[in-house]
Parts: C-alpha cells; structure tokens; sequence
C-alpha cells in the first residue's frame, strides 16, 4: 500500500495531501488557483496516482506561498508513499509534447534533491497565474520528495501550453520511476542497498 497522507499548516497556508502512487489518477483538487488546479488535477491524471489536494492560502497576497507549499507537502507525501523504494525502477526521462511544445523531464529518484529547469516563458501570466511559479513548483517538489528532476521545455509559443507540457512530462516521469520493476527481486536499485 504505496500511500501517504501529509498535513502542513503555517501562517501562510493550511494543506492536505493524500496520495496512492497506485490509484488509478482520481483527483480532488482545490487550491484557490484555477490554473494551478488544472496542472494538479494533469499531473494526477497522468501519473495514475490518486491525488487529493486541498489548500487554503495566503491568496490576498499573492499565489507565491501556495504553489510553494502544495510542492513541499506533495513531494513529502510522495516520498513517504515511496517507503523504502524496494523493486522500484528509479530512473525515467520522458518527452510529451503539447501541441507546439515540447517538454523532456528526467527523473532520478535518488534521495539527492535537485532541479535544473530551463523554460523559455514569454508571459508574466497564464490567466491570473504567475509563470515564475512553475519553477517554484517543480524546486519544492524536487527538494521535498528527494529526486533529482530534469526540467526542460524544449520550445513552444503559447506559456500555457508549454507548463502543462511540462506538469505532464513530470507526471508520467513520476509514474515510470515509482513503478515496480518485476525483475528487481524487490531490492533497491542502488549499489548502496539503500536511496
């Protein structure tokens, strides 16, 4: 039973995250963010994870606090869904398009946070979202779920297009990382013996 529940109130923002890496991409997402909820609500879809994700935010201020800390509080839920990682297959790069897009993301499971992102974005806003977010996302996310993440959207013209390429792209990365690979023997795939 891959599954987590994490919880996270600060003076910012309260969230909820539960989450089953084997579900069958069944989502309840509410973050305040209307944009941000149709990434969420792809990336559940997409990785085949059930995700609900309920946020109240700091919104008055701006969308900064809860893009950030939905990130932090869905990798910690991730990780911990993960377990000890026996039998997963760890690695995965994966190229979605989205109509003009193109967005590669690579995926180390590795228990050594980091992220390299590269996106060309032209617009400050896709509807009242902050493009600048998408990276702030994908960084919390990394950091909390300990994986080295590949962020690259090759190219496109329209921002909305190329972030959900890339919310995409990390979605069905994440779904052939965590996946158990029937010849592991249930053993971690690393020469350490542990991530």
């Amino acid at each position: 039973m891959r599954k987590a529940s994490v919880k996270r109130d600060t003076n910012e923002t309260r969230i909820i995250v539960d989450l089953d890496i084997d579900g069958s991409g069944e989502t309840d997402i509410s973050t305040g963010i209307g944009f941000f909820d149709h990434m969420l609500t792809l990336l559940g879809k997409h990785s085949g994870m059930d995700l609900r994700i309920l946020c109240k935010g700091d919104l008055e201020v701006d969308f900064h606090h809860t893009v950030e800390d939905t990130g932090i509080v869905l990798g910690k839920a991730f990780l911990e869904a993960l377990g000890d990682k026996k039998g997963i297959r760890r690695y995965s790069n994966v190229r979605i398009p989205m109509d003009e897009a193109l967005a590669a993301c690579d995926l180390d499971i590795s228990g050594r946070p980091f992220l390299v992102y590269n996106a060309s974005l032209k617009s400050r806003k896709v509807g009242e979202f902050d493009v600048c977010l998408a990276e702030e996302f994908f960084r919390a996310f990394s950091v909390s779920a300990a994986v080295t993440l590949h962020m690259n959207c090759e190219y496109g013209r329209n921002d909305h297009h190329m972030i959900e390429a890339m919310f995409k792209a990390l979605a069905v990365a994440v779904k052939r990382a965590a996946e158990i690979d029937p010849r592991s023997e249930g053993k971690v795939p690393s020469t350490k013996g542990v991530i």
